[in-house]
């Protein structure tokens, strides 16, 4: 189903967190053998959904210095070690490309540059958040996503306060030693999905969840957002054997609807 701005879409069995999580689990598809490395409990869910159904070979850590060979519900323990994973090991899939990030964002730009540092002035900023860290590195060796649970026009801005994750035009800009493994898949909100396929590789709608509708999108963005021709689609619908996995499996406890609105 596709509609223009303005139109409402039919509210579905499963709730906003939950097409959430399936969104970003569709972030992983196609990945294969390779280290997905969710930041947030939605992306943490949506990775776990992503092992369970599509992507059997995608690797999981618990996050310290093991992948795990199951999936155990959200808070529980892992029985089954699939392999040892330290820390030097851990950088050295990073720099290689062996791993699909998806970090959060405190600003985001038409771009997808991205910044977790500091707002207002670098100098002397208002608020300090968590630095930069290895956003850097993630953005120009592995391919990234981004979670952002509150889409606000104090996220999606014209201009990030300081570069963390590095944007399509910054990467250019570098030249080809950025651009060679420089890859942004998809931004995953509270109200769509966006990606960066257009020409210039500015940010643009590729789905809305249902009840949201192209203009709330729009309005909730700090600079003009690109759609694609025909229509922008809804996002994709759990299935029934997702629902049961999440709701049952993944987190029977419900921490998704507290990271998302209902």
């Amino acid at each position: 189903m596709t509609h223009d701005s303005g139109s409402t879409t039919t509210a579905a069995a499963a709730t906003r967190a939950e097409y959430c999580v399936v969104a970003c689990a569709e972030a992983w598809r196609g990945d294969g053998e390779i280290l997905a490395s969710p930041m947030g409990t939605v992306p943490a869910i949506g990775a776990r959904l992503a092992r369970l159904t599509f992507a059997p070979e995608l690797l999981l850590t618990d996050g310290e210095a093991m992948l795990m060979g199951d999936v155990p519900a959200m808070g529980g323990t892992s029985q089954v070690t699939e392999g040892w994973l330290p820390y030097r090991r851990h950088l050295a899939m990073v720099t290689g490309g062996r791993r699909h990030v998806m970090m959060g964002a405190s600003q985001i730009d038409r771009h997808g540059n991205q910044n977790i540092s500091c707002i207002g002035d670098w100098s002397r900023p208002p608020r300090q958040l968590l630095g930069v860290r290895g956003a850097p590195v993630n953005t120009l060796n592995n391919p990234t996503s981004y979670w952002v649970p509150r889409h606000s026009p104090r996220v999606f801005v014209e201009r990030v306060d300081m570069v963390c994750g590095v944007g399509y035009d910054r990467a250019a800009a570098a030249g080809p030693s950025a651009t060679r493994f420089h890859d942004i898949r998809r931004v995953v909100t509270d109200l769509a999905v966006l990606d960066f396929g257009t020409p210039d590789r500015g940010m643009r709608i590729r789905s809305v969840h249902p009840g949201v509708t192209v203009d709330q999108v729009r309005e909730a963005t700090g600079f003009p957002l690109a759609a694609p021709d025909g229509g922008v689609p809804d996002t994709r619908e759990p299935t029934g054997e997702e629902l049961r996995l999440i709701r049952e499996v993944i987190d029977p406890q419900g921490w998704r609807d507290r990271e998302v609105r209902a």
